[in-house]
């Protein structure tokens, strides 16, 4: 959506009618909740709990009950002082940053949204510290915010006048040989699984089931992204290529829904529950605790390959697009090749592609035919060379081994007493904290690469690279994916779009950091307009060839109109279902989450019953 179309939208937006099924909004055993609500309550304001029922919670959850302000406080009196230069120098850890429940992995959005730290947190430790969050907010009309890794575009992960839901500490994974899930004797074989709770990291989840289990998850491809969130969000990792998204590969969930109830949600108990959290979105049907994934064998290699090219003129650009997506088409439209070719400045081509399953030689072998042509034209120049390198599976998220043979592609947390096993994929640091000044995504179907309408996607990838530049990630795609892979997809309630999408295509742009009271922090708004305007025109060219492309809802953006539609498509009348089963009243709010037209920006007031 243009941002010129912003405020008419705001007062235009169509809401989607929300279908019901089976006949009612209540969960068959899920309580009876009331829906009555017209809007919920802020500090100060008449019904906000008082400071003897903070003190209550603060017992029912162990005295995991915090107070919270901005960690910038120390920097208005002295910026100086200690403790604001250590906040500050903390800003490019995002592990230090995910430790801190008052920040968040990004700073704000341009026009859009800043982060701003909850009233409150429960510093969750189990299910139970969960639930009382819950019951509390749900009793005193509070507006609830749930974070676990914190990587929210939208601004979903936290929320000023809130109650947070901070699942860090959960962070414990167990790996199973036969997993069955709950109620499922009988009806599913056993398998391969681990389980992992609410507040791990994807780092925390590949050291116990890859570097330490020898056995494959998949999951994101940032190593401090959240489990949960990603899994609810559909879940795309480097490789999902071959073994689809993270929501495809839940088999069964812990949650705790709007009725302070803990469930366990699966194919046979609570099935409308557990197909909404397999890429419903998170925080939109209640807050997870447990997630237990199918495992796989590791490949014998992963790998990956680099390569920047810059052409001489417009028309020998041109002709290195073509020749690229003619070859992706031709050689590595297939399971074992995923991430990224980005397309800017009107005349560079990027690759920062990773594979599996192959050797180093292999990998060398697949890209010789277009390293080939590249040398064979005098007006293409490589500027950064073509390197392929190739490492035991077992060892891709191994730290020591990557300390020792290839320690620039890592960065540790470099924090006294931090764990050695966690570290950031150097090209992930740049995004710490990062101040969103445009972002948007479109899936683009397989059939553009049919060889009578390549020349079309050309063309528009040509346009693109003149604006902002465009990533096409092949990773977040599933066609060419293996045909079990894809049918696991297919029953997620992820866009059906992904299916037959052999990329999500992405133009974005941001800056320094900008946190509300953080010293220095200006945002050039001026400068975010262009830039998002810039991003507008790259997409725009896109959609020219993709006119009705869904968007990925974790990397999409914020301003989406129709975003039911480009989200779920139609997959959301049925979650909208699952939403008013197992949230009747909307306690579980997020900004274009499911249901969230029922209220308004802020979450604060409900416009209509």
């Amino acid at each position: 959506m243009k941002r010129r179309d912003l405020l008419k939208a705001a007062v235009t937006l169509p809401l989607l009618p929300l279908l019901m099924r089976g006949g009612t909004a209540l969960a068959r055993g899920a309580g009876t909740l009331a829906t009555t609500l017209r809007s919920r309550v802020r500090p100060g304001q008449p019904g906000w709990p008082t400071a003897a029922e903070w003190e209550q919670l603060k017992r029912q959850v162990g005295g995991r009950l915090l107070k919270l302000e901005s960690p910038f406080a120390p920097c208005g009196a002295a910026p100086s002082d200690s403790a604001c230069a250590q906040v500050l120098k903390q800003l490019d850890n995002p592990f230090a940053v995910g430790d801190n429940p008052a920040l968040t992995q990004t700073s704000g959005w341009a026009n859009a949204w800043a982060s701003q730290p909850s009233a409150w947190a429960v510093a969750a430790e189990s299910a139970a510290d969960v639930a009382a969050a819950v019951n509390f907010a749900r009793q005193h009309h509070l507006r609830l915010v749930v974070k676990g890794g914190g990587h929210s575009y939208q601004g979903t992960s936290d929320a000023p006048d809130s109650l947070l839901v901070w699942t860090r500490h959960m962070n414990q994974v167990d790996l199973h040989d036969a997993f069955v899930p709950q109620g499922c004797a009988g009806h599913v074989a056993p398998q391969t699984a681990a389980s992992v709770q609410a507040g791990a990291m994807w780092i925390d989840a590949y050291n116990a089931v890859t570097t330490r289990g020898g056995r494959y998850v998949q999951g994101g491809g940032c190593t401090t992204v959240g489990v949960a969130g990603l899994v609810q969000s559909g879940g795309f990792g480097s490789f999902s290529k071959r073994w689809g998204t993270a929501a495809s590969n839940l088999l069964e969930a812990e949650v705790v829904t709007a009725d302070g109830q803990v469930r366990i949600a699966n194919a046979r108990t609570n099935p409308e529950l557990f197909w909404g959290l397999k890429g419903g979105g998170g925080g939109s049907l209640g807050v997870v605790t447990r997630l237990t994934l199918r495992t796989f064998e590791l490949p014998g290699f992963f790998g990956a390959v680099n390569l920047t090219i810059k052409a001489d003129s417009a028309a020998a650009y041109r002709a290195l697009i073509a020749e690229a997506m003619g070859f992706y088409q031709r050689a590595l439209f297939n399971p074992h090749w995923g991430e990224q070719m980005r397309f800017h400045g009107g005349d560079t081509f990027e690759i920062s592609m990773v594979f599996q399953g192959l050797t180093r030689q292999q990998a060398e072998q697949t890209w010789a035919p277009f390293l080939d042509w590249v040398r064979a034209r005098k007006d293409c120049r490589v500027t950064q060379p073509f390197q392929a390198l190739a490492a035991p599976a077992r060892h891709f998220w191994d730290a020591e081994f990557l300390r020792k043979y290839l320690p620039s592609a890592i960065v540790p947390d470099d924090r006294p007493g931090a764990p050695s096993d966690h570290f950031v994929w150097a090209g992930d640091r740049e995004q710490a904290c990062w101040f969103i000044q445009g972002y948007q995504s479109a899936w683009l179907p397989a059939a553009l690469l049919q060889p009578g309408r390549q020349a079309r996607l050309v063309d528009a990838l040509c346009e693109a690279a003149r604006h902002q530049g465009v990533s096409l990630h092949f990773n977040k795609g599933l066609a060419g994916a293996p045909a079990d892979a894809i049918a696991r997809a297919r029953d997620t309630a992820t866009h059906p779009q992904v299916l037959d999408a052999f990329a999500l295509a992405i133009s974005a742009s941001g800056d320094d950091p900008a946190f509300p009271g953080m010293p220095g922090a200006k945002p050039d708004l001026a400068m975010a307009r262009r830039m998002a305007a810039a991003v507008d025109k790259t997409m725009d060219a896109l959609r020219a060839v993709a006119p009705d492309a869904g968007s990925y809802v974790s990397e999409s953006d914020y301003f989406l109109r129709d975003w039911q539609q480009g989200f779920w498509g139609s997959n959301y009348p049925r979650l909208a279902a699952a939403k008013r089963q197992y949230d009747p009243d909307g306690l579980f709010f997020v900004h274009h989450g499911v249901g969230s037209e029922d209220w308004n920006a802020d979450g604060f007031t409900r416009l209509r019953t």
